[in-house]
């Protein structure tokens, strides 16, 4: 049904930026599962509010970027400033932050959460709580985040309000009374909800007079004015026209514009403590506005920076070659410019001798990857060959010395303990590394599944196969299971989500963060054609699993190589040992067409001939592989999590 703004205009409403009162700033975001109505609530939240008339309105009206309106998923942060009158009469300015639910952007999640007081825990009511929420629910908890759960869908016929809300109450600690019922998509308990976050949601607590302080949530990049930085102020006051300072990169810039969101960009002549907004400075480079630094006044500014600040860290290593090989000065031009919009991507120029010129970029995660992939054909009009994503590896040598391997090429051959690397082998220190691998070190994670538990058999097993160690179950309800497994990440970042999925008819959900490093078996298993290595298909893969990957790869490249004029070994190698292998015949030419009969010597003599050139040839020959085999061979990268999100 169509709402009304009961509350004017924004202009009406908003305090004048910079001069507004803490006392009446309520700063909170929402966390949600994929499709639980967390853009339909914010939708509702902007009508409600007024800051969007009804003919500017529009579905996911906080996403902005196309692949965010297509997959109804939250790459990117978005901060808006609502007015809202309260019960009391009292006007008061509302911050909402819209942030990612992925695991992919966990650090951005955990800077958008500490840039709140409180946070609305969305729940479906026909599904009830999912494995990425929880996560979330833990990092809002752990930032002592006042938390407002609330039910949505109520008005779903399948929708189970009192088991939900018992479910919910369980795990956070509160009364089954106390969660609210809403419905985003009709409004209904809307109005209801902004009442709650104006008396439950602490103001903030910040000191005007302080030094100014502010803390990064997010950054995006304008082709026209630069980079805009989201910043929540926590101390102090920024003003228009002053030197500000990030202080974990020392850059000090002009501060251009300083302004807020409401839902469009509103300059003003300052943000004063508990505030959220924007500040433009003409940096030109999003790398040095990361997400989570500290902005203080260049002059005077505060000494010790806002807790908690860290570097995003790679999780995921692939490769990025164009189909054309002319086109690699374009793809080095798309990365260089998607890079101002991601301070996450990292890149390096590789070569391979089977794909030619290209890079190997590194990713948050799996999700990360595949954005990354899609904006830079979609945006930039490549086509583009991605090698199978790996984990990084740590190696120590049997000399003390270390290697970190983000490249199976990079990887001592055969792998393992005593496995052999090049004499002459080099580490990052310009020293000798020695010949022979000491121990393997590949990254873990707690991965974490919540499902019915009439699936927790089959739960159980795949996790088992993939070398998960259990770390705990508890039953959130009757009928519904938590399962934590320690696991390592290269098990999962290949079709674990998929198999998850289909052995639980869709019903388990999925989360993971990092947990360390553990010692392994590993080895790197290289696909050889004609005799000769081919780098693009090696993999870093366990000892146990090798046989099985060499059978996999050897089997379909058997299918995708077109017949040759001779015949071609494909064979998969651990070191100097053949593990798989098969051959694609030889194309054959009917050299007897022309004997219609006569003795059978002379026929035998043409073949023993034919044989004989056959054999020279495959002396001398070079396998053709097409492009098209390369990509339908490395389409193992995972569509795994193309739905979680």
């Amino acid at each position: 049904m169509p709402l009304s703004p009961t509350t004017g205009s924004a202009e009406a409403e908003r305090t004048e930026p910079g001069r507004t009162d803490p006392a009446v700033i309520r700063n909170f975001c929402i966390i949600a599962h994929i499709d639980h109505g967390k853009s339909t609530l914010a939708d509702r939240m902007l009508q409600l509010t007024g800051v969007v008339v009804g003919r500017s309105m529009r579905a996911q009206y906080l996403d902005r970027m196309d692949i965010e309106r297509e997959r109804g998923i939250t790459i990117k942060s978005q901060a808006v400033r609502l007015p809202w009158t309260g019960e009391d009469g009292r006007r008061y300015v509302l911050n909402l932050i819209d942030t990612p639910g992925h695991v992919d952007f966990s650090y951005e999640v955990s800077r958008s959460l500490a840039a709140c007081e409180g946070a609305v825990l969305l729940v479906d009511a026909a599904q009830g709580i999912e494995a990425q929420t929880l996560a979330n629910l833990y990092m809002a908890l752990e930032a002592d985040l006042q938390i407002i759960p609330v039910l949505n869908k109520i008005d779903l016929p399948a929708a189970q309000p009192e088991r939900y809300a018992e479910e919910i109450a369980g795990i956070i600690g509160c009364e089954p009374g106390d969660v609210l019922r809403v419905s985003a998509k009709t409004g209904q308990g809307v109005r209801e909800l902004l009442h709650v976050i104006v008396d439950q949601v602490p103001a903030p607590a910040g000191d005007p007079s302080a030094p100014a302080r502010a803390l990064i949530f997010d950054s995006i990049y304008d082709t026209y004015r630069g980079v805009v930085t989201y910043v929540r102020v926590v101390d102090g006051h920024l003003s228009k026209r002053e030197r500000s300072l990030m202080m974990s990169t020392q850059s000090a810039h002009e501060t251009l514009e300083v302004g807020v969101i409401s839902p469009e960009p509103q300059p003003s002549d300052g943000l004063g403590a508990g505030e959220v907004g924007y500040l433009i400075t003409g940096v030109k480079d999003v790398r040095q506005a990361r997400v989570g630094d500290t902005v203080t006044a260049a002059v005077h500014g505060a000494t010790e920076p806002l807790p908690g600040y860290d570097h995003p860290r790679a999780m995921v290593f692939s490769g990025l070659y164009p189909v054309d090989g002319d086109d690699y000065p374009e793809l080095r031009d798309a990365l260089d410019k998607l890079r101002l919009n991601d301070a996450a991507l990292i890149y390096e120029p590789e070569t391979s001798t089977a794909l030619g010129f290209g890079f190997r970029c590194g990713f948050l995660g799996l999700l990360h990857m595949e954005i990354v992939r899609e904006r830079l054909e979609r945006e930039f009009d490549l086509e583009l060959i991605s090698t199978a994503p790996n984990v990084v590896y740590r190696v120590v040598m049997e000399s003390g010395a270390e290697l970190t391997v983000t490249n199976p090429s990079d990887f001592p051959s055969g792998g393992g303990p005593g496995a052999i690397v090049p004499g002459n082998a080099t580490g990052p220190d310009g020293k000798a590394i020695g010949t022979k691998v000491a121990t393997v070190y590949e990254p873990i994670v707690r991965a974490t599944v919540i499902s019915p538990s009439e699936y927790i058999g089959t739960i159980m097993d795949l996790c088992q196969n993939r070398r998960g160690v259990l770390g705990g179950m508890e039953y959130l309800s009757s009928d519904r299971v938590e399962i934590r497994y320690q696991m390592p990440l290269a098990e999962i970042i290949f079709d674990f989500f998929d198999q998850l999925k289909s052995r639980t008819r869709g019903f388990a959900s999925l989360d993971y963060e990092p947990a360390g490093e553990q010692e392994a078996d590993l080895v790197k298993v290289d696909i050889l054609l004609q005799g000769q290595p081919v780098d693009a298909f090696s993999q870093i893969v366990h000892a146990d699993e090798a046989r099985e990957y060499g059978l996999s790869m050897t089997s379909k490249l058997k299918e995708l190589i077109p017949r040759q004029q001779f015949e071609v070994p494909i064979q998969a190698a651990v070191g100097a040992r053949i593990i798989a292998r098969e051959n694609i015949r030889a194309l054959r030419k009917d050299v007897l067409a022309k004997c219609y009969g006569g003795d059978i010597t002379r026929k035998r003599k043409l073949l023993e001939r034919q044989k004989e050139g056959k054999r020279r040839m495959k002396t001398i020959g070079r396998v053709e592989v097409p492009q098209e085999a390369f990509v339908a061979a490395l389409s193992t990268q995972p569509t795994s999590e193309k739905k979680q999100r």
